[in-house]
């Protein structure tokens, strides 16, 4: 059974930066591509940014393309999710997920497993 655990979520100003953290127990990270989403209150869950399992390959929503950097360290079995210039918007729960199924990584349906989140409010 996989385990996934975030971290790193606070409150910070618009502008402001913070460095999401998800370990990942129970199997090793390498087996699995690995990504985030986020849900806001009363808003559907939506992709933010997912790395291949080999990491040479990244992919970003729209939306945080240029501010956010995705990255995964193996020895660690830890993924992360370095987010700049944040805007009020981008406050919500973020969630780790891993998934080993071939296809579309920003697809909910790609992913196997899910962490609880971590809450990210920015200010303006």
């Amino acid at each position: 059974q996989v385990q996934l655990v975030e971290s790193g979520g606070g409150l910070v100003q618009a502008g402001g930066s913070l460095r999401l953290s998800c370990v990942c127990s129970g199997r090793t990270s390498s087996s699995y591509h690995m990504g985030w989403f986020r849900q806001a209150p009363g808003k559907e869950r939506e992709f933010v940014a997912a790395i291949s399992r080999s990491g040479i390959t990244t992919y970003y929503s729209e939306s945080v393309k240029g501010r956010f950097t995705i990255s995964r360290d193996d020895a660690k079995n830890t993924l992360y999710l370095q987010m700049n210039s944040l805007k009020p918007e981008d406050t919500a729960a973020y969630l780790c997920n891993v998934g080993r199924t071939a296809g579309d990584l920003s697809k909910l349906s790609t992913y196997d497993y899910w962490g609880q989140g971590t809450q990210v409010t920015v200010s303006s």
